[in-house]
């Protein structure tokens, strides 16, 4: 079977290679496209290319700073050199904030560089920054409790994370601990959480509101650490406080200050954060179509977001989302120039703030979400697709799992499918789409450690891109938008009745999605 199936595609490729030599234009089979696609895949990637210039040269892409404009305006230029019209369009405003260089002092008792950064939208230090007493949050056992702490924390920067009993991996302990100790552990580290979990409760904060707390207080600073259980890797996300520096520490050096204070020893740090307030700036949609020969008034969307956190280079989260669809797209200029229904990318902005650009982008264009077939959304890392789900339309096996077929079977058999699923309330693009009633659907990927190595991480960089891998979803993404384009008809809209809730009525099909258009409201 494999030997077969082996002839067959060297076949097909060998047919679609002699289409694309030879001068006279024929109708191809869809065998011989896909197969062109793959060759074109693997032959001429420009993967590395777009991945260098998107998250080496660029880098982090905050939305609303001067870099998320630098990825919008390339966007624009890759794909009007592919030969798509293409446009940064407007859908609101943004608080414009640039990131400048970071440093983290231990001044007493030793003088120690600590690593970590500020994090985006903090206020920046005065040039010589801020030094003072640093300070540990203690577990609270009472909303009272937590008012009497707030009175001791003017002057002082303030640790507010959690400090785990231990700074290796779960993986590493469950390998290398007795039995007994590996039980021992586990048992130390839920009690840990819990209370951590239930202290932060009677706070009436979470660890992203706090800092709001402590500078009314009269805290000068904050030092976070976000751990997520493997050594160096932090989560860096935003600051919400208006007036006084927060800074993310690695674990390795949080824990060093956490056991100072603790033990009364009163380490004192020196923040120093040199970033820039630059106004208001607009946000955008990097909107790209490559009209339709045949139905152009009818779209299949790409859709993948272009913002990052800015603790890394979004390296995974997501311009392996933005080069996999840019990739997919040149290959089909190549291969499918005749493309029947428009096809139309869509790299949004501020999603990690809400989805806000594919929410805007449908609120705005009402007479092209009427006729969208479908829309394919990748956000979710470097690894291959192996997942698709149906998004809670009742009829989308009959379409998806027939375009399926049409993969290399080596691909084909990897993913699994799941009909019909249940409608995206959130998370990523897609769901923008399907609580409007579109057949949007998100590629899912194998997690290469995601959820703990570079979502939202510091480590989110380019050396984590895995170029097999995202080449074949570039493969995914082509063969499936080229199979949509060429579909007949629109694609049913049926939605599934959904199961009863936790309360014993009908669920509704979500809809609380509404895009917002400012960084103040």
């Amino acid at each position: 079977m494999k030997i077969r199936t082996k002839q067959r595609n060297l076949k097909l490729i060998g047919v679609a290679l002699l289409l694309f030599s030879s001068p006279v234009i024929v109708a191809q089979s869809k065998e011989a496209v896909v197969a062109a696609i793959v060759q074109e895949a693997n032959v001429n990637s420009q993967l590395e290319n777009y991945a260098f210039e998107l998250v080496d040269m660029i880098g982090p892409r905050l939305v609303g700073s001067p870099q998320m404009q630098q990825a919008h305006d390339w966007v624009v230029r890759q794909y009007t050199a592919l030969g798509a019209h293409a446009r940064n369009e407007a859908y609101g405003e943004w608080r414009s904030w640039e990131r400048g260089t970071s440093q983290a002092t231990m001044t007493f008792p030793r003088l120690k560089s600590l690593e970590g950064t500020q994090l985006a939208f903090s206020p920046m230090t005065k040039e010589k920054g801020v030094e003072a007493e640093v300070i540990a949050m203690p577990i609270f056992h009472s909303q009272p409790d937590y008012q009497a702490w707030l009175q001791t924390v003017k002057g002082k920067i303030v640790l507010i994370g959690m400090n785990p009993i231990s700074g290796r991996s779960d993986a590493n302990w469950k390998e290398s601990a007795s039995p007994k100790s590996y039980e021992k552990y586990q048992s130390l580290k839920t009690r840990q959480l819990s209370a951590w979990e239930q202290s932060m409760a009677y706070t009436g904060n979470t660890r992203r509101t706090l800092p709001l707390a402590l500078e009314a207080a009269g805290a000068v600073g904050v030092i976070d650490s976000y751990w997520t259980e493997l050594p160096g890797i932090t989560r860096v996300f935003d600051a919400k406080s208006r007036q006084i520096p927060v800074f993310n520490i690695a674990l390795e050096d949080y824990g060093l200050l956490y056991r100072m204070a603790e033990r009364g020893v009163k380490p004192r740090v020196l923040l120093q954060g040199k970033s820039k307030e630059l106004g208001v700036a607009k946000t955008y949609n990097s909107i790209a179509e490559i009209k339709g020969k045949g139905k152009p008034d009818e779209y299949v969307v790409l859709s993948a977001h272009l913002d990052s956190w800015d603790g890394a280079s979004g390296a995974t989260d997501n311009a392996t989302g933005v080069i996999t669809m840019m990739e997919a797209v040149r290959i089909l200029r190549k291969v499918y120039p005749d493309n029947k229904r428009t096809i139309l990318v869509g790299n949004w902005g501020s999603e990690e703030q809400g989805l806000n650009g594919s929410s805007a982008f449908v609120e705005d264009h009402p007479e092209i979400v009427k006729n969208i077939q479908v829309v394919w959304n990748q956000d979710n890392g470097t690894g291959r697709i192996v997942r698709i789900g149906g998004s809670g339309f009742e009829k989308a096996y009959e379409y998806i799992g027939r375009w399926l077929q049409y993969l290399p079977e080596e691909i084909r058999n990897e993913i699994q499918t799941s009909f019909p699923g249940m409608p995206g309330t959130g998370g990523s693009d897609h769901s923008s789409f399907v609580q409007r009633g579109i057949p949007a659907f998100g590629l899912s990927s194998t997690s290469w450690d995601y959820g703990k190595v570079t979502w939202h991480t510091n480590r989110d960089t380019y050396d984590k891109i895995v170029f097999d891998e995202v080449r074949q979803n570039a493969v995914i993404v082509a063969v499936l938008t080229y199979l949509a384009c060429e579909e007949p008809e629109l694609v049913s809209r049926d939605k599934m009745v959904l199961p009863l809730g936790s309360d014993g009525k009908p669920m509704a099909w979500p809809g609380n999605l509404k895009a917002k258009r400012t960084s103040g409201n």
